[in-house]
């Protein structure tokens, strides 16, 4: 009975600490870029758009041009996002290997 009150324990603790890590990572700040840097996007935890600066001179360029350079921007900062959520939770697994693409609340 003792290894199951220890599991539980376990548990609670992985999920405190989860909740924690999720919180930290919503207020986290990200800057995605493209085009060596002339579109930055700056980006929260949640995924919110916080901030565009485009280069002077930029919009000088066509359309579809500005569009595909601010796309790459915003998915830039979505994979730097994933990375730090994947560091994070990684040092919290302590040693659990956790599957690609697995997604966390559970």
């Amino acid at each position: 009975m003792t290894d199951l009150n220890e599991l539980m324990q376990h548990a609670r603790r992985m999920q405190e600490q989860m909740q924690k890590a999720q919180e930290e990572m919503a207020n986290t700040i990200v800057q995605g870029e493209s085009g060596a840097g002339m579109v930055q996007v700056s980006m929260n935890g949640r995924h919110d758009v916080k901030a565009v600066k485009l280069a002077d001179g930029l919009l000088d360029e066509d359309k579809e041009v500005v569009e595909d350079l601010i796309a790459a921007a915003v998915n830039d900062a979505i994979r730097k996002l994933e990375d730090k959520n994947k560091e994070a939770m990684s040092g919290m697994a302590g040693g659990f290997q956790i599957p690609e693409g697995f997604k966390f609340p559970f």
